[in-house]
């Protein structure tokens, strides 16, 4: 999924391809991700990229959504369709969101 216009970028997930993650459908996670995607006719507003391990193998596996820094995990192929659902909505995958970059986790 190449991108050429960052301007109308509303989202970058990046999806957690380490080894555990991979264990607990990272892969698959990735794929569904990708579909939905492509499914909501939204690869100019939602941009993936795979990483590395995040380093939160428990919460494997995980998906980060920037500009928000909303921490997402034990992600399935489920919740990354209906994580891409949510983002077209503007809304967060609050059952899966462990962390938000404001400071305070989301169990507080």
């Amino acid at each position: 999924m190449a991108i050429f216009e960052l301007e109308p970028m509303k989202h970058h997930v990046l999806i957690c391809n380490g080894g555990t993650c991979m264990r607990h459908e990272g892969e698959e996670v990735t794929q569904a991700i990708r579909d939905e995607i492509r499914e909501q006719n939204v690869e100019a507003y939602i941009h993936t990229t795979r990483t590395r391990c995040n380093g939160r193998c428990h919460d494997a596996a995980v998906v980060i959504v920037y500009p928000q820094g909303d921490w997402y995990g034990q992600m399935t192929p489920a919740s990354g369709t209906q994580l891409v659902k949510k983002l077209v909505m503007g809304e967060k995958l609050e059952p899966h969101l462990f962390h938000e970059c404001t400071g305070k986790s989301s169990s507080e």
